[in-house]
C-alpha cells in the first residue's frame, strides 16, 4: 500500500465513505475473475490526482498503479453508473445534516463553455459564438444548496434550451421527485411549455434587473454559478481534455465527489471535537 503524500489523496474517513459504494470485485462474484492486482484506494487516489492536478494520464507519478489500469477502472465504473451512486450518497447525507430531506425537489440549471484541448475531436466540440470559445459546454444541475445532481457535456455550439431537453429528461428519470427548475433567460420560451407538458416540471427563469450593468448576484442563479466555480478549482476542468464526452462528465463528477466527501469528513471531525 502506497504512503499518502498528495493533497488529493483520500483520508481514512473519506475512504470509509467511498469504499462501500464501489462494485464487488469480479473475483468475489459467481462469474469469477482474477483478483485485482492493485488496492482500490490507490486507484481512486490516482483518479483524484488527475482531476486535481490536471496532469496527463500517462504522466501519473510512479507510486500510483499503471495509468492504463487507473484509466480502465475509471471507464468501467463510469459505464456501470457507479460514479453517479457515489455522488448521490454524500449529497443525501449532507442534505440530512442541513435538516433537509435526502432528495431535492427544487433545482437550478446553468451551463459553462470551456476550451477543448487538441485531444478533443471535431465531432464533439463546437464554437460558442456568445462566449467566443471553441470547445465543449457543461450543463450542470444542482440543488438549492449547490450540491451537484447531474452533469451533461455537449459541443459548445449547442444552445442551452436545446441541450436542456435532454438534460431535464434524463434528470426526471433519475430524480422523479424534482418539481421545479430555476434557470436564466436562455432556457425561456418553448422549453418551459415542453417541460411542463412532457415532464411535469416547472421551469422558472430569473432575469437581470433592467438598466443594470456589471456583475450582479442574482437570486437562485448564483448557487449553480458557485458550484461551477468549485468545479474549476480542479485543474483538470480548466479546459476539456477528454476524447469521450462521457469521460469528461465522469471526471467532473469526481471533482464533485471530492468536495462532498471532504465536507462530510470535515463536519464529522468538527462534531467529534464539539463532543
Amino acid at each position: 500500500m502506497r504512503r499518502p503524500r498528495y493533497p488529493s489523496d483520500t483520508s481514512d474517513a473519506e475512504w470509509a465513505l467511498i469504499e462501500p459504494l464501489l462494485p464487488v470485485p469480479a473475483c468475489e462474484t459467481r462469474v469469477g475473475g482474477r483478483p485485482e492486482k492493485h488496492p482500490r484506494r490507490e486507484i481512486v487516489d490516482a483518479i483524484r490526482y488527475v482531476v486535481d492536478t490536471g496532469c496527463k494520464w500517462r504522466a501519473l507519478p510512479a507510486d500510483f498503479p499503471p495509468w492504463r489500469t487507473v484509466w480502465g477502472f475509471m471507464a468501467r465504473w463510469a459505464a456501470r453508473g457507479v460514479i453517479g451512486q457515489i455522488r448521490d450518497q454524500p449529497a443525501g447525507r449532507i442534505r440530512r445534516e442541513m435538516g433537509k430531506g435526502p432528495r431535492a425537489v427544487a433545482t437550478i440549471i446553468d451551463s459553462q463553455s470551456v476550451k477543448a484541448a487538441a485531444t478533443v475531436g471535431k465531432d464533439s466540440r463546437g464554437y460558442d459564438v456568445g462566449k467566443k470559445i471553441n470547445g465543449r459546454k457543461r450543463h450542470l444541475v444542482v440543488d438549492t444548496r449547490g450540491l451537484p445532481l447531474f452533469v451533461m457535456v455537449t459541443p459548445a455550439d449547442l444552445h442551452d434550451s436545446a441541450a436542456a431537453k435532454e438534460v431535464l429528461f434524463r434528470l426526471s428519470l433519475m430524480h422523479p421527485e424534482i418539481t421545479i427548475v430555476w434557470a436564466d433567460r436562455a432556457y425561456a420560451g418553448k422549453l418551459v411549455t415542453w417541460a411542463r407538458h412532457h415532464l411535469s416540471l416547472t421551469v422558472k427563469t430569473v432575469s437581470r434587473p433592467k438598466d443594470t450593468s456589471g456583475f450582479i448576484v442574482l437570486p437562485r442563479r448564483w448557487v449553480v454559478e458557485r458550484s461551477l466555480a468549485w468545479m474549476m478549482n480542479a485543474r483538470r476542468h480548466a479546459r476539456d481534455c477528454e476524447r469521450l464526452i462521457q469521460h469528461s462528465e465522469t471526471l467532473i463528477t469526481w471533482a464533485a465527489i471530492t468536495l462532498m466527501t471532504r465536507r462530510l469528513t470535515r463536519s464529522g471531525r468538527m462534531g467529534m471535537q464539539g463532543r
